[in-house]
């Protein structure tokens, strides 16, 4: 199956931040989106370098800092109660590392068979 539009995934990721952030809903699961859509290891690498990936990592950044209880991100995050926060910080977490996993899977060459 291949991929209608490329930007779609820039799209998907800044409403799932948004959900995420203020509902509290964690609806996109990054592994299936690239594996469904039969997304190469140059299409993801691109991703990982996007403005959109380092959002999610500026976002998990400023949320450890407030669950660290730092000063400034208090006052950011002060309408998101901490255990929510960690719920957040690791969804995030795993949209990255799912996207990063699925890069290093993808890599070149025939896969080597399993001796029986």
């Amino acid at each position: 199956m291949k991929l209608q539009d490329p930007n779609e995934i820039y799209t998907l990721i800044d409403r799932s931040i948004d959900e995420a952030m203020m509902n509290g809903r964690f609806l996109f699961d990054m592994k299936m989106y690239l594996t469904s859509n039969g997304w190469t290891r140059k299409q993801t690498k691109e991703l990982i370098e996007s403005s959109s990936m380092d959002e999610l990592t500026q976002a998990v950044n400023e949320l450890s800092q407030y669950i660290a209880r730092d000063k400034y991100m208090t006052e950011a995050y002060s309408n998101m109660p901490k255990p929510q926060a960690r719920k957040v910080r690791n969804y995030l977490q795993k949209l990255i590392d799912d996207a990063q996993s699925y890069y290093d899977t993808r890599k070149p060459g025939r896969p080597r068979k399993s001796s029986k």
